[in-house]
């Protein structure tokens, strides 16, 4: 799927909405270069932190939540980074390094020649994953 998917604005894949793991598993497949290997190692992370969570990629990005409480986190591919996007980061400890428009959302971007802090990044899962998500 990869080799067809259509890459948008900054690289992001074009995949098709849907429930579950399989999109964004070809999401993951269809990142560009270096960011297939952020995406597994985030997905990865992310189950591992909170394995019951819920995934499905919506407006061409894989979104992560808890049954009943909505999403609380998203990825999206830019051109130079990766963003993470906490929907409730503003009430995560360790404050998130990068501020948004909408008052509750905090982001993460992942360049490719930063590394990840799994700990802290696994703790701002836990966190957010245990506060009522963003119901679109």
């Amino acid at each position: 799927m990869a080799d067809k998917t259509i890459l948008l604005s900054g690289g992001n894949p074009q995949i098709p909405k849907g429930d579950g793991d399989a999109p964004v598993q070809a999401y993951i497949a269809a990142m560009p270069g270096w960011k297939s290997d952020v995406g597994r190692r985030l997905d990865a992370l992310i189950v591992r932190t909170v394995p019951e969570v819920r995934k499905a990629v919506k407006w061409n990005s894989p979104l992560y939540g808890m049954e009943g409480q909505g999403w609380f986190l998203g990825i999206h591919c830019y051109t130079r980074y990766v963003k993470v996007a906490f929907f409730r980061g503003a009430s995560l400890q360790p404050p998130l390094p990068v501020g948004s428009k909408d008052k509750f959302t905090r982001y993460v971007h992942i360049h490719e020649s930063e590394g990840l802090d799994e700990a802290l990044f696994a703790s701002w899962v836990r966190q957010a994953a245990a506060l009522p998500g963003w119901i679109p």
